[in-house]
């Protein structure tokens, strides 16, 4: 797939999360895809994202990712982003704060036959923990 391909898979990705469509992700990732930094019990493939995005989503209904920047190199896709979004469900065992957040990550996506089959990434996640007041 070109570049173009790869990013256009990775927008609808993003989308999907921002939108709460989490069902639209399995079209655009591999079953096996194999996530290098995956969240504490996540699952591979679709499923895995779906599961992790959907905890996310009660934690911070409102949550938003903005992508800051992007750089696709063949069948790469990286992006840096930042997370939004008001603690008002569960997340690791506490109870909702009310807080907003604001979280820089990066992550790197490889593309195969128009499917995410491989991530790296990293978030601030000490950074989201004290945002809250947990950390």
């Amino acid at each position: 797939m070109s570049p173009e391909s790869n990013l256009a898979v990775q927008e609808r990705f993003g989308a999907a999360v921002n939108t709460g469509r989490l069902e639209d992700l399995d079209g655009l990732v591999a079953p096996d895809c194999v996530d290098h930094d995956p969240a504490p019990g996540q699952r591979p493939g679709p499923q895995g994202y779906q599961d992790m995005f959907g905890q996310l989503r009660e934690a911070f209904p409102d949550l938003h990712v903005e992508v800051d920047h992007v750089t696709t190199a063949g069948d790469d896709v990286a992006i840096a982003y930042t997370l939004t979004g008001t603690h008002q469900g569960p997340l690791m065992g506490h109870g909702p704060t009310g807080r907003p957040i604001a979280v820089r990550g990066v992550q790197i996506a490889r593309f195969a036959d128009g499917l995410m089959v491989e991530r790296w990434g990293s978030s601030d996640q000490l950074g989201m923990l004290a945002q809250l007041g947990l950390g």
